[in-house]
């Protein structure tokens, strides 16, 4: 057990500070580091040659200009490793590949033909080299797996403790992909690690406390405090799609009845439309898209009523927890101001001090992203287990 102060640890909170300062500010000359950080010269530089021998920065340009050579300014090779992201959800996995920034160079889509562990686990590892292949970076190490999933997470084991989705209980998941692929994996519930995205390279970048909101199939809602995922006592904090809307209503999929999500996460939202105009299940995102569109009063009541119904609970959660910034993702983001324009009125109605900035991410593969930041959280949080869930005695970089 290291102690405070132990030289060791002393390094590895340097690194984690420099490495952070880079990531959010970009490239830095080593004394605008010291000046920044307040570490001395000495220690930067030490540090610093540290991270550019283990491949993890690198020098920019010297520039010369009317004041004679300016400081040589180094950044984070985000290039020089690989990380790789599953996102489970029922039915599929959506892959991706992306660079340590978690920016995506590649990505699939693989069905799953049932919820079963040993088949999921072995669709995942098969996966991984076929995901390598059509990455044109022969340098690049893959420094990892992260896998979300949506469930109660042991995210320092590594296991699934309970998903109601899969129907697993005490599921190894990271440990078993572990065995197969030779290379560390962390496992996630799902709206976390989309957080953990969003605080490394997304909008929350420049925040040390947010509550991260995802509507989709279910509704969760991450809470970052103080620069730190919070996930409570037990790894089930922000289960926020749980909240009781309506007593004895309608049934969730956790078994209990009446939960918000089972009014107002997207699937949700699409019974309400298909019971109030009789379309099909297959066509009825398509044609509330299209009234929307039109104005239609149905559609607009119903998109307004998800809006208000969120908007009253967000707002409690606003007023325990007092975030800077509510970012927003997950499928129900196409609905755009149908939805949060309500949800916006709502909260700011009923929050104690003025609402926070609601934040709507509109990018591709953000939930893929998000399982691959649990790869890239490892070189910025010197608190996160260092990939655990490998085998030590199997290699912790494969060649891409």
């Amino acid at each position: 057990m290291k102690l405070k102060g132990d030289p060791s640890t002393t390094r590895a909170m340097n690194r984690r500070l420099i490495l952070n300062l880079l990531r959010q500010e970009g490239a830095r000359s080593r004394a605008d580091i010291a000046s920044v950080t307040g570490l001395s010269p000495a220690a930067v530089t030490f540090v610093v040659a540290d991270l550019i021998e283990d491949g993890l920065l690198i020098e920019g340009k010297t520039v010369v200009g009317s004041a004679g050579r300016r400081p040589i300014p180094v950044d984070i090779n985000y290039a020089n490793g690989l990380a790789i992201g599953f996102k489970l959800m029922v039915g599929s996995v959506e892959c991706v590949v992306t660079d340590l920034a978690t920016n995506p160079l590649g990505s699939l889509r693989v069905k799953l033909s049932d919820s079963d562990p040993d088949h999921i686990i072995a669709t995942l590892a098969k996966a991984v080299p076929e995901l390598i292949s059509i990455v044109d970076r022969p340098a690049a190490k893959l420094a990892g797996i992260g896998v979300s999933m949506p469930g109660v997470i042991d995210n320092q084991k590594a296991v699934c403790i309970r998903s109601n989705r899969y129907n697993w209980d005490n599921i190894p998941l990271g440990p078993m992909l572990a065995e197969l692929v030779d290379v560390p994996v962390w496992l996630e519930d799902d709206t976390n690690a989309y957080a953990i995205a969003q605080q490394l390279f997304g909008l929350g970048r420049q925040h040390r406390n947010m509550a991260v909101l995802a509507i989709g199939v279910g509704i969760g809602c991450a809470l970052v405090f103080d620069g730190k995922l919070y996930r409570g006592a037990n790894g089930a904090a922000g289960k926020f799609g749980h909240s009781s809307y309506e007593e004895n209503g309608r049934l969730c999929e956790c078994g209990k009845r009446g939960c918000l999500m089972a009014y107002y996460a997207e699937p949700a939202i699409l019974r309400t439309w298909r019971e109030a105009t009789g379309h099909n299940e297959t066509d009825s995102k398509v044609s509330l898209m299209a009234a929307l569109a039109d104005r239609e009063p149905r559609a607009v009541a119903i998109l307004e009523e998800a809006g208000h119904g969120i908007g009253r609970h967000l707002a409690n959660l606003v007023n325990i927890t007092d975030p800077e910034v509510i970012v927003v993702g997950g499928e129900a983001v196409s609905f755009g101001d149908a939805l949060f324009g309500p949800m916006r009125l709502t909260l700011g109605k009923n929050t104690f001090r003025a609402a926070p900035p609601m934040l709507l991410d509109w990018e591709d593969n953000s939930w893929a992203r998000g399982a691959a930041a649990l790869v890239t959280q490892k070189l910025f949080d010197f608190e996160t287990s260092a990939g655990n869930a490998a085998p030590l005695s199997k290699p912790a970089l494969w060649s891409a």
